[in-house]
């Protein structure tokens, strides 16, 4: 069966996420409809984006206080490198590392809080990557906008297409020409019942790709329907577009979309190339506004200033190839970004070393305890298995000599037959039954003598 690209995502790992955010976007359009009477992607976006930078905001405050303080710390760590430096032993290892955890702890943060934030932002980032190429799979509202009448127009523009002559040929055609190469879509075959949601879902995907051209295509290619075309164009300017932009496109293809033709079409063109630009001056001036330590022969703070500078490079590019609606994310997200950044700094330049270490004492005293609990706990175990294991040792060897010995008595006492050994005993066995002879006739003698000496 041929992919349908216009269902949701079913990844094992984002797939969830997708479906979440994806719900989340669906339900704040439809707030804004309903209240505000607006209907605009866009906004939907730089609302969502707000929402979620505020459910990030304790990770970017912890992470935020980390690099303040960090810049405090700066002096006791690096007398701490300097005191161990070029030791390389295990013990002097491992006491650099617990003087330094020491000054963490006295500070009360965390080094594993400034990695937090970025592990639970990928995941968010690449799940809006599928929602934005993808908007009619999760907003119930655009779906409809081709699913159903708009404006007045006999019947919903997919319907029309599916009832009118060699649309499979035509949608083809259609296909290829707009070279959607980030759309699944395949009209070869025949329409049939058992493919007609599929074919459905095929059309949904490429007229929701279409730019300018695209739809002129389409108009020229079904006449019979202009009423329906003309309803939709304009019902997608606007919820689908900022400005002169198609969220759902990539600022990449609406350049080369200007730029066709005789006549340019600059002001596209322009717009087109503002969203990677802004995505990354926007960065730029965030990272500018962040704190970082004043240490330049620290290793982690040269990796942190390039990671800082490549970033920022990587949205420039990436801008270009992704959906306008992820490059709009972008830039509102660091938009909201310098703002929180700049009210941090406020903040955090009000901050109080001696205050924070005096708070932080009883935990870190705690955290030390439960250190060297660790650390003897380990010790212990370690030294009762060393002790039992040279004792198992000694046992058996003890148990392997008893064996021996008890083996070699039995060789000596039970010699084989014709052995040195057996000769040996047989010789020492005639010797002592000589001199049990001898020894009697002399006591014999002894005592014969006695008696004549007695007689006389």
């Amino acid at each position: 069966m041929s992919e349908i690209y216009l269902t949701a995502y079913d990844g094992f790992i984002l797939g969830p996420i997708v479906k979440v955010l994806g719900w989340i976007m669906d339900k704040i359009y439809l707030f804004f409809y309903s209240v505000f009477g607006i209907e605009n992607v866009a906004v939907s976006i730089a609302i969502f984006t707000l929402f979620i930078y505020l459910c990030l905001f304790p990770l970017t405050y912890k992470q935020q206080k980390f690099s303040a303080l960090n810049r405090i710390m700066q002096p006791e760590i690096k007398e701490i490198n300097n005191k161990y430096k070029g030791k390389r032993d295990t013990a002097s290892m491992q006491a650099k590392q617990e003087e330094t955890q020491a000054v963490y702890d006295k500070y009360g943060v965390s080094t594993m809080g400034s990695c937090i934030q970025l592990l639970i932002q990928l995941p968010i980032l690449f799940s809006l990557y599928r929602v934005f190429y993808n908007v009619p799979a999760y907003i119930t509202s655009i779906r409809e906008v081709f699913t159903e009448k708009v404006g007045n127009a006999a019947s919903s523009i997919v319907d029309a297409i599916v009832n009118s002559d060699g649309f499979m040929d035509k949608m083809q055609s259609l296909y290829e020409y707009a070279e959607l190469k980030n759309v699944t879509a395949d009209f070869t075959g025949t329409y049939t019942a058992d493919n007609a949601e599929t074919i459905k879902n095929y059309i949904i995907d490429v007229l929701y790709k279409l730019g300018d051209s695209g739809w002129a295509k389409l108009a020229e290619s079904f006449p019979n329907i202009s009423d329906s075309i003309d309803a939709v164009v304009q019902k997608l300017h606007d919820i689908n577009y900022i400005f002169v932009l198609s969220i759902s496109d990539t600022p990449w293809n609406q350049i080369k979309q200007g730029w066709s033709g005789d006549s340019k079409d600059f002001v596209l063109i322009i717009c087109s190339l503002l969203v990677p630009l802004l995505a990354w001056g926007t960065q730029m001036i965030n990272i500018k506004l962040m704190p970082t330590a004043n240490n330049d022969n620290d290793q982690m703070a040269k990796t942190m200033r390039t990671t800082n500078m490549l970033m920022p490079l990587m949205s420039l590019f990436f801008a270009f190839t992704v959906p306008v609606g992820l490059g709009f994310y972008w830039i509102t997200g660091s938009v909201i970004r310098i703002i929180q950044q700049i009210l941090l700094n406020m903040h955090f330049k009000k901050l109080d070393p001696e205050s924070i270490i005096e708070n932080n004492k009883e935990k870190a005293a705690k955290k030390a305890e439960k250190r060297g609990k660790r650390k003897e706990a380990i010790y212990n175990s370690a030294h009762i298995n060393a002790k039992s294991l040279s004792s198992n040792v000694s046992t058996n060897i003890s148990k392997d000599n008893q064996e021996k010995l008890d083996k070699m008595q039995n060789v000596r006492n039970n010699p084989p037959a014709g052995s040195m050994a057996s000769l040996a005993n047989a010789v020492k066995a005639f010797d002592e039954k000589n001199n049990s002879k001898n020894n009697n006739g002399a006591k014999n003698n002894n005592k014969k003598n006695n008696k004549g000496k007695n007689k006389k």
